[in-house]
């Protein structure tokens, strides 16, 4: 398993726009393999004395955090459909994001340890328990 994520500041009007941009980018990542993306919109995302999600992307006045994540299934197949993806036109194609993508923040991650999924290749089969990987 390989996880990718992301925090986007994205203006608050723009929820549905960005839902539908995700679900249609949803879709390309898909057919490269991705196993699962959840796309969050801020509920509760407190300010911090020293650092905090906003200041990570700086966030303005009237945008939401989201917060979002890709499973692959590991950190070589996510490195050769990211190539792959990237000569694909529809890459081009999705239309512009309804945020400024100069802001966010990515980052990918090989698990130590999960929780409510079982990675097949490197832990015994738990259904729902923990499993270090």
């Amino acid at each position: 398993m390989y996880v990718c994520g992301l925090v986007i500041p994205v203006p608050e009007g723009k929820m549905e726009a960005y839902r539908q941009w995700a679900e249609s980018g949803a879709q390309f990542f898909k057919d490269y393999g991705c196993l699962e993306i959840v796309e969050c919109w801020e509920d509760f995302v407190p300010d911090g004395k020293q650092t905090d999600f906003r200041r990570a992307v700086a966030a303005k006045d009237g945008e939401k955090i989201v917060f979002t994540w890709q499973v692959w299934p590991d950190k070589a197949y996510f490195q050769a459909a990211e190539e792959k993806m990237h000569h694909d036109p529809r890459m081009d194609s999705s239309g512009e994001p309804p945020f400024d993508a100069k802001r966010l923040v990515l980052g990918c991650f090989q698990p130590i340890v999960s929780m409510g999924r079982v990675e097949a290749a490197a832990s015994p089969a738990i259904d729902g328990g923990l499993a270090a990987i």
